[in-house]
């Protein structure tokens, strides 16, 4: 059902932005929704960030001292980059996360394959006004690329919370703080679960999921489209 949805929405980014890439504007292939400059051009990030080092003003390139927060992304937000977030945030183009898929998969090491892909919740009222979760479409494609089981509604929010974009790091983390619970922990117990998101800033909607996860049992660690600095 997931996969159909993401075709569905593919095929309708197609028919109302044909061919125009969310990063430029260009032309672009309609397989990849992305023009080749800006799949060329958006800075990669080969070395995975600490979710609980970022915005605690310590290095998060390189930290061991926490296994259960480690986060991989793919890109460093740039100017193009913020412009294919927005387009997948709020530009009504779900359909791009099908096509990130294969950004996320390849920023993954083969190392660090999961046994499930997790979605980091939206709270039901922010999915109702969005129409849709992008971490979780993004989820969904990760995990069609990686060839691994996705299981959804597994972590749940289960408060609302203020966002992010407006706060400090350290009103972000206490701002987060006990908002996500796991639902289904019999079913990640042991098992290594990769929590997916769209941007990953100071880390700390990421480290409260990993926490949760952590506190189950699972083995988590996170993977977001972009790492904005």
């Amino acid at each position: 059902m997931r996969r159909v949805a993401l075709r569905l929405a593919r095929d309708l980014d197609a028919f109302a932005f044909p061919q125009v890439c969310p990063g430029c504007g260009a032309p672009a292939e309609p397989a990849r929704l992305l023009c080749a400059a800006c799949r060329a051009a958006i800075p990669r990030l080969p070395v995975a960030l600490c979710a609980r080092c970022l915005g605690r003003g310590r290095e998060p390139v390189g930290c061991v001292s926490h296994p259960s927060h480690v986060v991989w992304a793919a890109w460093v937000y740039d100017e193009r980059a913020a412009c294919v977030v927005h387009a997948l945030k709020y530009g009504g183009r779900p359909a791009l996360a099908s096509a990130l898929g294969e950004v996320l998969a390849a920023a993954l090491p083969a190392a660090a394959r999961p046994d499930l892909v997790l979605e980091v919740p939206l709270h039901p009222t922010r999915r109702r006004e969005r129409g849709y979760n992008q971490a979780a479409m993004l989820a969904d494609a990760a995990a069609e690329r990686l060839g691994v089981p996705r299981l959804s509604a597994a972590l749940i929010r289960v408060r609302g919370t203020a966002p992010q974009a407006r706060l400090d790091p350290l009103s972000r983390r206490a701002n987060v703080a006990g908002a996500f619970r796991v639902r289904q922990p019999a079913a990640l117990r042991g098992r290594s679960v990769l929590i997916v998101d769209d941007v990953v800033t100071t880390g700390a909607t990421l480290e409260a999921c990993l926490d949760a996860l952590a506190v189950a049992g699972a083995r988590p660690a996170g993977l977001a489209l972009a790492w904005a600095q």
